[in-house]
Parts: C-alpha cells; sequence; structure tokens
C-alpha cells in the first residue's frame, strides 16, 4: 500500500503542465551549487520586464539525513530573513516537523508556523498552526486503489470560528490522471485532466466556475512535446484568448535555458503581450 499526494498535490501533473515553464514578464537567473560537506547554495534573481525592478535572494540548505534533519536560510533583497528546520522520522515514523521563521526587521514584522505532515499506508495528514496569526489549518487525504478524497479546515483561534475549507477528489493510473477541487469555501469549482499520450507527449486541460462571480466557465488546455533527451515545448492556450508558448533546452549537464511568451490573440495590435527568459545553472 502506498501513501497518497499530499492535499496540494490532488492534481499537481495537469497543474504542472499549464503554469511551470513559462517564464513569462522577466528574466530570471538561478544559480546551484554544492559544497564537498553538503551545503547546498541557490541563488535567484528576477528582473520584472514593466518596471524593471530587480529582487533576488541567497539560500543556503544543509541535510543530515541519517538524522533526519535539514536547515534552511534564505537573505532576500528586501532585508527579509527566513528560516526552516524540518525533523523527518525523529519523533515517530512516517512523521515530519518543521518550524518556518521569517523576520522583516525594517518594520518589525515577523512570523512563525509550526508544520506537522503524517504519512501512512493510504493516509497523508498536514497540519499547520500559525503562531503570530493563531490560525490553525489541517488537511488530510485518504487514498485507495487510485482513488484520492481530501479536505481541508482552517480555523480562527481568537474568533473561535471557521475561515476556510476546501476540499478535492481525484484519480491517478498509470497514464492518466482527473481531479475535483471545491475551494474558497466550496464556492470555487475546477476540473482537471492529465494524459500521457506517449513517452514524448503529454496533455492536459482544466475548467473552473466562481460561482459567487461571473456563471461563464474558464477553461485553459495544454500540452507538452518532447523533442529529445534535451529540448522539450510547451503550449497552451485559454477561452479568453491568451496563449503562451515555451522552449526549454538543456545545453549541457547542469545549464538549462527556458524562453516564453504569453500572447493576447484577442488583442493582437496592443501592447498586451510578454516575453521571458529563464537560466538555471547547477553543479
Amino acid at each position: 500500500m502506498s501513501v497518497p499526494v499530499a492535499f496540494n498535490d490532488i492534481g499537481k501533473p495537469a497543474k504542472d503542465l499549464l503554469s511551470k515553464d513559462y517564464p513569462v514578464g522577466g528574466v530570471k537567473l538561478e544559480v546551484k551549487t554544492t559544497a564537498p560537506n553538503g551545503v547546498t547554495f541557490k541563488v535567484n534573481g528576477q528582473r520584472d520586464n514593466k518596471t524593471g525592478i530587480i529582487v533576488g535572494d541567497l539560500e543556503t540548505k544543509y541535510a543530515d539525513k541519517p538524522k533526519g534533519i535539514t536547515f534552511t536560510e534564505a537573505w532576500t533583497t528586501s532585508n527579509h530573513l527566513n528560516g526552516k528546520i524540518e525533523l523527518e522520522n525523529n519523533l515517530a515514523k512516517g512523521l515530519k516537523v518543521e518550524l518556518l521563521t521569517s523576520l522583516l526587521p525594517s518594520v518589525n514584522e515577523k512570523g512563525a508556523k509550526i508544520n506537522a505532515t503524517y504519512k501512512q499506508p493510504n493516509v497523508h495528514t498536514v497540519a499547520t498552526l500559525d503562531v503570530f496569526k493563531t490560525n490553525f489549518t489541517v488537511n488530510s487525504v485518504v487514498g485507495r486503489q487510485g482513488f484520492l478524497a481530501g479536505g481541508e479546515v482552517s480555523y480562527n483561534v481568537l474568533d473561535g470560528k471557521i475561515s476556510r475549507y476546501n476540499a478535492a477528489f481525484g484519480y491517478s493510473a498509470g497514464e492518466y490522471a482527473v481531479a475535483v477541487h471545491a475551494t474558497n469555501n466550496l464556492s470555487t469549482y475546477s476540473a482537471s485532466y492529465y494524459h500521457r499520450v506517449n513517452s514524448d507527449l503529454e496533455a492536459s486541460g482544466k475548467a473552473s466556475l466562481d460561482a459567487n462571480g461571473s456563471s461563464a466557465v474558464a477553461l485553459e488546455v495544454g500540452a507538452k512535446l518532447k523533442l529529445d533527451a534535451s529540448a522539450f515545448v510547451k503550449g497552451k492556450i485559454s477561452n479568453s484568448g491568451v496563449l503562451g508558448v515555451a522552449y526549454t533546452q538543456a545545453l549541457r549537464p547542469g545549464v538549462k535555458v527556458n524562453l516564453g511568451a504569453s500572447i493576447d490573440t484577442s488583442r493582437l495590435n496592443e501592447n498586451a503581450h510578454k516575453l521571458g527568459l529563464s537560466i538555471t545553472l547547477e553543479n
């Protein structure tokens, strides 16, 4: 018996195909290196094409896998300090505990969260406590023979009432997956599918409806085609007429370039289109 995916990962294959690898609206550089002692460093930098603003962060991570301990810290260009401590299988088998902290000294803003993830055959549960905002959130997924059913509830401790609840259902087989979500207190509905047509071609689609807003259904379909072992192209289009295209090429081991474009086909003569570039370097 296997452990089902987390609640937020129900429908993930369809979501990834329609959203990942589209670096539109800016230029991004990511550099990853690993020291001989196992410490990993990651530097991210991104420039917004519209505003020209450049943001970035530096992250260091050390993992002691035999002891199940991981330390991560990050420092952003906005002087935001983030830290994370992970303990996996230390307190109990299948239990992972995380402490996440954040500090913005310029405005004396601080935050802390405690996450607990418990995995067992057919069950995957995640609980989160926001220490300063006193919000407690728990979600759980049960799975059997490819079928998934999950729910999420958020409770505000100070107000003494439930602030959010969501539900999701899915089915995953070897070559395809389908999922249905009901979010925003069961007022927004979406259905998605993913299909691996063959070893080179993948397809996906998603339909969503906001019961509190427009009665129109938003539809988006996309596909990914593997050109060879080092390159692939992706494309998607929505019923609003926005076309997305992307090309990813591994120039050599550790060097990847990703180009993306978003084209509003209903406003071809206007300045409503976006281009983007992402470069990843990894040793």
